[in-house]
């Protein structure tokens, strides 16, 4: 479980991604397709895939969003592999996906691909070169919807331009708890950057987690958008640990104590849901990185927070379970993984 730690800013950023929106000449955009240009195009795009592992020199594998069971697809978006509108369409979509889960191409979302490349931490300039890199290959393969004005043609006219949106995944607990974060919020959309939930737009924010990106791609070159996003985001990550030390200064004793109970709760419970384990890892997290807790090994609690979500909880133990099944694996896959107190 090492997929997010050591790497730069990781107290609050917790990861970098870089997503590309293109359309194809020879298709209708997404809303107009039918059933059989739908089905044209998902195999257009996974043929692909033997030029891009070549080029690339990484495994690649190619789905039918069909074929892939409903809880896998669940934890596909847990993991931030894919969005929650590709799992949700009701046309036929498709999925092009690295071993490791850093390169995914979803076929025939909003747009005809969306191309993304995470990496941990903030780091987004290797994310946007391996975006970049897959991108051109595909241009070789695949004829590209393009104006010489607007730039890529997107069915979204804020993506029109370059076609990319930049964004990273912030843990933001002092922000929250101050209740700084909807006034930071506001602030941000005045330069036109927006702060979403956990899971994009539309959606709540659980355990202090935010995504954070570009609002509009069209007027500026992408490296323009990385820099403008990169100066905002070294701003929040600098309000959030000073709000962080004053927050505590304030309130040590309280918070002291609710850190300490989520450790006995999550090291002792039988039973708990997929909210209460991302609230108590939460409040672990947050006073590991602040070091009013030390345990005795390192644990990538982020990551912890994921796996324990449904989707992936059911993934890691290969088997399917009812809610109060999965409450009490849940509970028991944390005690197991959950190191001791450093005495």
């Amino acid at each position: 479980m090492n997929r997010y730690n050591n790497a730069k800013n990781n107290d609050v950023v917790i990861s970098s991604r870089i997503r590309l929106a293109r359309n194809l000449t020879n298709y209708p955009f997404s809303q107009k397709l039918s059933q059989e240009e739908a089905t044209k195009l998902i195999d257009e795009v996974i043929g692909t895939i033997p030029f891009l592992e070549d080029r690339l020199s990484r495994n690649i594998n190619g789905y039918t969003l069909s074929s892939i069971k409903e809880n896998e697809k669940n934890a596909m978006v847990e993991r931030h592999v894919v969005s929650p509108q590709l799992i949700q369409k009701k046309q036929s979509a498709g999925l092009l996906l690295s071993d490791d889960e850093k390169i995914s191409i979803m076929v025939n979302e909003e747009d005809h691909l969306r191309i993304q490349s995470i990496t941990n931490g903030m780091n987004i300039n290797e994310a946007f070169i391996t975006a970049n890199r897959v991108d051109d290959i595909l241009s070789e393969k695949l004829s590209y919807a393009f104006h010489d004005k607007y730039g890529y043609l997107t069915s979204c006219p804020t993506n029109l331009g370059t076609g990319i949106r930049a964004s990273y995944m912030l843990f933001l607990p002092a922000l929250t708890l101050t209740n700084s974060i909807t006034k930071i919020a506001e602030e941000l959309s005045k330069y036109g950057i927006t702060l979403r939930g956990t899971y994009g737009e539309g959606t709540k924010t659980i355990g202090y987690l935010y995504q954070i990106s570009n609002q509009k791609t069209l007027g500026r070159t992408e490296e323009e958008i990385i820099a403008g996003l990169n100066e905002i985001v070294e701003q929040v990550v600098t309000q959030e640990r000073e709000q962080r030390e004053n927050y505590i200064k304030k309130n040590f004793h309280q918070v002291e104590d609710r850190i300490y109970r989520s450790y006995g709760v999550l090291r002792y419970a039988r039973q708990l849901t997929s909210n209460d384990a991302l609230t108590l890892l939460a409040q672990l997290k947050l006073g590991v990185d602040t070091n009013l807790i030390k345990l005795e090994k390192d644990c990538n609690i982020y990551e912890l927070m994921v796996r324990t979500q449904p989707g992936n909880l059911q993934h890691y133990a290969n088997e399917v379970f009812s809610s109060s099944q999965r409450d009490r694996y849940r509970a028991e896959y944390i005690r197991n993984l959950l190191p001791d107190l450093l005495k």
